[in-house]
């Protein structure tokens, strides 16, 4: 079974004043970040989604794995979600387990628990509690369900909302909470 690792990446970060790419945090990049996160939880390919100010990230990122330019990044989140899994369909990848570049928190174990449930029908998401989160992985029986109900900022949520759905613990190994101001 391959599990690919994708990080959402291409927002304009207006309410932090900057691409959240390319926002240093503990000596890295937050988009260098959430990829070293997918790679150490053993993640078989990995794909960032970039947009706004692509060329700076890749130019200040350039160990990036493979990246992905979403031209409507603008549009909000669904079109990079939809932008990532289509960029993945024709990998042979079992399911994609997804990162938002702003999530510093989520770790690695977070990451390698829910892959642990991985299979093409799956939907897992991390667990806070009674809140689920993220990591969020998908499995490809639903990459065209998932890809027809991402729009504006809500990626995934709708079809999350509408579907059974394993919540996988994480709250002891990780946190969630997304970065939105400096």
């Amino acid at each position: 079974m391959t599990v690919a690792g994708l990080v959402l990446a291409a927002g304009a970060g207006r309410r932090y004043g900057m691409p959240k790419a390319l926002v240093p945090y503990d000596g890295r990049l937050l988009v260098q970040r959430a990829a070293d996160t997918l790679r150490e939880a053993g993640c078989d390919m990995i794909t960032v989604v970039l947009g706004a100010a692509a060329d700076e990230v890749r130019a200040a990122a350039p160990d990036l794995p493979a990246t992905v330019v979403n031209m409507d990044w603008p549009t909000g989140m669904g079109s990079s979600l939809r932008s990532g899994l289509a960029a993945l369909s024709g990998s042979g990848a079992t399911a994609a387990v997804v990162l938002l570049v702003d999530m510093p928190g989520v770790s690695a174990e977070a990451v390698r628990r829910i892959v642990a449930h991985a299979g093409p029908g799956a939907l897992v998401m991390g667990g806070y509690g009674e809140r689920r989160g993220h990591p969020v992985l998908l499995g490809r029986d639903h990459w065209a369900g998932v890809s027809a109900s991402a729009t504006g900022d809500r990626g995934a949520r709708d079809y999350l909302r509408a579907n059974p759905v394993r919540v996988v613990p994480v709250d002891d190994v990780a946190d969630d909470t997304d970065i939105d101001v400096p």
